[in-house]
């Protein structure tokens, strides 16, 4: 045979290979992978003639007790089910179809049903249309009983829609699906955030095969830019997620707050385990809810936080080398700045005082002092390279920065005032990330919610966050936590809440409420805030935790400790946390 002829015996089985490696690749895609998705459009071909299966990416919790080999516990998802419609071109009798339809979509014990006879009995007159929408979201069940009833004008289709296994938790970071113009987009949470991942493109299964496997062929080669659809995998941990949702309910009822919020995170990393509000609403029937109900006060909110801020500005101080643990000063009560006052929360003073106690009688004066021992410009600028003027970087929409403008006055009294957090205003997770710099060795880490993308065709890409820059040192967060160890085992509650067998470090925060009115602040309105991380020495979690205006109470202390000790409680035991310091001798 010749050599020319056996070339092309050769390019010819080559191609033949190639075209049948592309087509096993091409099936195993339809058949396997995408196989549930092309199976519900055939479905809806057949069962369904009016408009695609709604489709989107899920979004999933992840969960600690659960096995690797284990279904994820899904936060959003899609559901499938029936909608009725009706043609009432063929409605003769409106009334005995409502009657009937009405016995099997109406609860027997609540009373309540899904079909409004108003709404019904008007759409079934409109015979200019030969299909109206009545009732979306019908079981299989309620969908079977219907059918059977084999009612003139009455139709069911296959139907699809966004749901929230969840409900109302974390509902305002996980966001929800509603129409923009008139297209289906992500307009809060992690659904907006990630909607270019999770929108799914309306494309239709071709009949000629060979056309969609070039054209999909071609277009990986040629459109790099395409965005590609996948599910997205959360850090935040479901049980954990109920745990600090019932935490703060109770904390809410109790105190009959405004708004109460917490993040739980991992302060080495920025990996968020928990975060969320109440009052909150349910995912799934936002009927009542007004819009400011859907903004996410963690990121979109900024507060003065007051006493939190203090073992900041003690870190700054012991990292500049304006001060030590032991540096002492005489606290009088008060202290003047360009002719105004300082006092301290009860107004009484202590005496010769060391920094310890500053944070252990949560001190204004101590506060203030270690400003002044800095200086101004070296305050601020510990207070800027900790980014109160930026946003976070969290993977959540409509971020807002902190508003600390006063930190550019050339008055004193301004810096006095932000050394223990007043006049300075933060949201809840530029606060936490701050607070997580002076536990993890001095860096700035970047929060986040979502650990990985998992792509249509199987692949995958595990998010990375870089750790930030370094703020304080090694040395300097050490011994600030040690100082922070001290305030739970001696001050917070009188020493009771203390734990035997781990550091723990943690400060609370009372703020008055600015107002923005008639200036100054409330006599009688408080900000209350929490926040502590463990094993101090080497932390895992961080907890930060804030209510507003609770009432007839005054400081954090009150409030919000014993929802913190029981998160600590909840944290050790779930994750098993090993302890990390001797039974203390009582």
């Amino acid at each position: 045979m010749r050599p020319k002829a056996v070339l092309r015996i050769r390019i010819l089985t080559a191609i033949v290979l190639i075209v049948a490696l592309i087509l096993i690749v091409r099936l195993y895609q339809i058949q396997i992978i995408q196989g549930e998705h092309y199976l519900e459009l055939a479905e809806s071909q057949y069962i369904h003639t009016v408009y695609n299966l709604y489709n989107r990416g899920n979004i999933y919790f992840t969960d600690n007790l659960k096995a690797a080999t284990d279904p994820p516990i899904p936060a959003a998802k899609i559901k499938t089910g029936f909608l009725l419609a009706i043609n009432p071109k063929e409605i003769t009798k409106p009334e005995k179809i409502y009657d009937q339809l009405a016995k099997v979509l109406t609860d027997e014990e609540s009373g309540q049903t899904k079909i409004d006879r108003d709404y019904f009995m008007d759409q079934a007159v409109r015979t200019d249309s030969n299909y109206r929408e009545i009732v979306n979201r019908l079981s299989a069940e309620e969908a079977d009983e219907i059918y059977d009833f084999n009612l003139r004008g009455v139709m069911i289709y296959r139907h699809q829609w966004r749901f929230y296994p969840g409900d109302d938790l974390a509902a305002r970071t996980i966001g929800f699906v509603g129409y923009e113009t008139d297209e289906l987009s992500g307009l809060y949470g992690l659904e907006r955030y990630y909607d270019d991942v999770l929108k799914r493109s309306e494309k239709q299964l071709s009949v000629n095969l060979f056309a969609e496997i070039f054209s999909d062929f071609s277009n990986l080669i040629t459109d790099k830019k395409k965005v590609r659809e996948g599910d997205i995998f959360t850090t935040l941990d479901y049980s954990i997620s109920n745990q600090l949702k019932q935490e703060l309910e109770k904390t809410q009822t109790k105190w009959n707050s405004k708004l109460t919020g917490g993040i739980i995170m991992r302060p080495k990393t920025g990996e968020i385990v928990a975060l969320d509000t109440v009052n909150s609403f349910n995912l799934n029937d936002r009927a009542g809810a007004e819009i400011n109900d859907f903004r996410n006060p963690m990121v979109e909110n900024v507060y003065e936080f007051g006493s939190i801020i203090k073992p900041i500005t003690v870190a700054a101080g012991l990292d500049s080398g304006a001060i030590t643990a032991d540096t002492t000063y005489y606290d009088a009560g008060v202290t003047d700045f360009d002719n105004e006052t300082i006092s301290n929360f009860d107004g009484k003073g202590r005496g010769y005082v060391d920094m310890r106690e500053v944070l252990k009688q949560s001190l204004n004066t101590g506060a203030a002092f270690v400003m002044k021992k800095m200086g101004r410009e070296k305050f601020r600028d510990y207070f800027l390279a900790l980014k109160f003027n930026s946003e976070s970087g969290i993977d959540l929409p409509s971020e807002t920065h902190g508003l600390v403008s006063n930190l550019n006055s050339p008055r004193d009294i301004e810096y006095a005032t932000a050394s223990f957090g007043q006049g300075i205003a933060l949201t809840p997770v530029a606060a936490t990330r701050a607070l997580a710099a002076i536990s993890n060795g001095g860096f700035l880490v970047t929060p986040h919610i979502v650990k990985e993308i998992r792509y249509g065709d199987g692949t995958g890409r595990k998010l990375t966050y870089p750790q930030g820059e370094q703020v304080f040192s090694a040395e300097t967060s050490e011994n600030i936590s040690r100082m922070l160890v001290e305030v739970v085992d001696e001050a917070l509650v009188h020493g009771q809440v203390k734990f035997a067998n781990y550091s723990v470090a943690a400060k609370t925060g009372t703020a008055q409420i600015p107002n923005h009115e008639g200036g100054g602040y409330y006599d009688d309105r408080f900000l209350h805030s929490f926040f502590g991380y463990f094993p101090a020495y080497d932390p895992e979690y961080l907890i930060f935790l804030f209510s507003v205006e609770p009432k007839k109470v005054r400081y954090a202390s009150e409030t919000l400790t014993e929802p913190f000790i029981n998160l600590v409680r909840s944290l050790i035991n779930y994750y098993r946390l090993p302890p990390d310091r001797s039974p203390i001798q009582t």
